[in-house]
């Protein structure tokens, strides 16, 4: 009797472990399947995978599910994010892994084993419909950078912080910005609040701004990074386009997944100034956080642009920087 059937009879509603593999090319192009006929929900659009085998890890099922269905040999995958879905057949727990890069992350070309269709996806540019339910929340988290910039204006200077956001808006590096400056007064902060919108505006980056400030600012921006105290004050999702939490535990993180938040920070991952006195979660800490959330997780605290492949390889989305983005 298989996992289904036996859910059935006992009633029970224990989630059956599914793998599945986001492979993302160098162009960002991802790979989708669509489900073939005869199959539960055929003709939806989903990420390529399977369900785990007794005694095997997720790993070790998407390098079989790939070989089998598409003649691909994973090489190296990462966690990412893991949800629990609900379809009339089955209950799952499907876990994203992402898997970068051919000849890096994979061997070979998708070839169909099993008379499905596939396609590489532009997530800007969208060419498939319907998605599966389980794999919908990925077509937010596929718009989230690798790194997540957070102002440092005070510190800085405002002129200084400014011109050096110009660069790295025009040169590409930052995408997404949180701005939070507690350290300045009303209209200081109004004052460089309109100046960074305008520049995120003009080289079409996201723009957060942290929940220690009014709310009227939140529906100014693209959205609201909130804190860890605000967060767990919360009842509802703010009613804004994109919000992101600063987590420092699965409490946390937990909370922030059951709002359907677009992501996480969890940190800091070591010591900082920003938190004198606090000792860091380190990676191995870090790692037992991040792999068990429903939503993407970024590493904070002493982070480093060289940092990126280790906190990804680790299960982070990526990495979120105060001080050396500005360096």
């Amino acid at each position: 009797m298989n996992a289904v059937a036996q859910a059935a009879v006992h009633g029970s509603t224990a989630p059956i472990d599914v793998a599945v593999g986001v492979l993302i090319r160098s162009d960002g192009r991802f790979l989708l399947a669509q489900r073939p006929a005869g199959k539960a929900m055929s003709g939806c659009w989903e990420f390529p995978g399977g369900k785990l085998e007794a005694g095997e890890s997720v790993f070790e099922a998407l390098v079989r599910e790939f070989d089998e269905e598409l003649g691909v040999h994973i090489t190296a995958a990462h966690p990412w994010a893991q949800r629990v879905v609900v379809y009339p057949h089955a209950t799952v727990r499907l876990h994203f892994w992402r898997s970068f890069g051919r000849d890096h992350g994979w061997n070979g070309d998708p070839a169909s084993r099993e008379g499905q269709a596939f396609r590489w996806e532009d997530i800007d540019r969208p060419t498939t419909d319907p998605w599966l339910q389980g794999a919908m929340p990925v077509k937010r988290w596929m718009r989230l950078p690798e790194l997540y910039a957070i102002s440092h204006a005070a510190a800085m200077g405002m002129a200084r912080f400014l011109a050096r956001l110009d660069q790295q808006l025009a040169s590409g590096a930052i995408t997404m910005l949180q701005v939070r400056e507690p350290e300045l007064d009303a209209p200081s902060f109004a004052s460089l609040f309109d100046e960074v919108r305008s520049l995120c505006t003009s080289h079409g980056a996201r723009l957060l701004v942290n929940s220690t400030h009014p709310r009227a600012f939140w529906s100014r921006a693209d959205g609201v990074h909130m804190t860890a105290r605000d967060l767990m004050g919360l009842d509802a999702r703010p009613d804004v386009d994109w919000c992101i939490a600063s987590c420092h535990d699965a409490r946390e993180l937990a909370h922030a997944g059951k709002f359907g938040f677009d992501a996480a920070v969890l940190g800091p991952v070591a010591p900082t100034a920003s938190h004198p006195g606090v000792d860091g979660l380190g990676w191995e800490r870090f790692k037992g956080l991040a792999e068990k959330t429903s939503i993407p997780v970024y590493a904070i605290g002493g982070m480093k642009v060289d940092d990126l492949m280790r906190a990804i390889e680790t299960g982070a989305h990526g990495i979120a920087m105060i001080r050396s983005v500005w360096e």
